[in-house]
């Protein structure tokens, strides 16, 4: 199975219906909204003048918020039309951002400079196989004392059907996880269906793949909500926090960490 090819060919395809999406709302972005959630713009300070290596950029708009924010910044994404889309944007914007289609084990190959921060948040790792190729290429990216910002869906959220009424997979890494879903987070009647391949990832081997690549994780924190509302059956518990439905409280649905070089 070449989870690349597949994953490549579902990402490709899913960039029309996320641009036109009012979940990635492109007027507003256009206009000058920071789309940055609040949790990733804390863990971020002020980076004016900072140099960004954003992983798995999808579209670009993260890494052009970044780039409004002052910072010299670098995305990546294996997707050859969300790249084509975010060297688009950027040149639409006036912005100086650099965007570069590879594979995220193969940054090094593209991306020779190091970085004050690698950045990546929300739905990353999840489509990678190996966290230590991953780990390394951050610690490989980053400048002496260089930092990792990373958000990312809990992993006992990937445990749950899509309802969130049943355990349906295991939370420690098993066999890769191979679905044909219709639709999109970004807009389920989207008239898509491809092959996705995914791994869970449980905070022990993220720990463990960062110490393993040298880095010391300085901040880690569990969050109860979602910034995003992308999953099915949520609720808005605070202005722009979304937990499921009937779990309230009792399950994280995020994590953030700060690991430096």
């Amino acid at each position: 199975m070449d989870y690349l090819a597949l994953n490549k060919k579902l990402w490709d395809n899913k960039v029309a219906s996320h641009v036109a999406s009012d979940f990635y709302d492109m007027p507003a972005f256009l206009d000058g909204k920071n789309v940055l959630k609040p949790i990733e713009l804390d863990l971020l300070g002020d980076i004016n003048s900072e140099s960004i290596l954003h992983l798995q950029c999808h579209f670009g708009q993260d890494s052009l918020c970044l780039a409004r924010m002052g910072a010299q910044v670098v995305g990546i994404d294996l997707s050859p039309k969300a790249i084509q889309k975010a060297q688009e944007l950027n040149e639409e914007l006036g912005l100086n951002a650099q965007f570069t289609c590879c594979d995220v084990y193969e940054t090094r190959q593209y991306v020779s400079q190091k970085f004050d921060t690698v950045f990546t948040s929300f739905g990353t790792i999840g489509w990678l196989p190996d966290l230590d190729k991953w780990a390394k290429v951050i610690a490989d990216s980053l400048k002496p004392g260089g930092r990792l910002i990373f958000v990312e869906f809990h992993p006992v959220v990937w445990m749950y059907d899509y309802d969130f009424k049943e355990i349906e997979y295991g939370y420690f890494k098993g066999d890769a996880i191979v679905e044909n879903n219709e639709g999109t987070y970004a807009d389920r009647g989207a008239a898509l269906k491809d092959t996705e391949v995914s791994w869970n990832h449980h905070l022990g081997e993220v720990f463990s793949a960062l110490i393993g690549a040298g880095l010391n994780i300085t901040r880690f924190e569990e969050h109860s909500y979602s910034p995003h509302n992308c999953f099915n059956n949520m609720v808005e518990t605070s202005p722009g926090q979304f937990e499921i439905k009937g779990l309230e409280g009792k399950i994280p649905l995020m994590y953030s960490l700060v690991a430096k070089n």
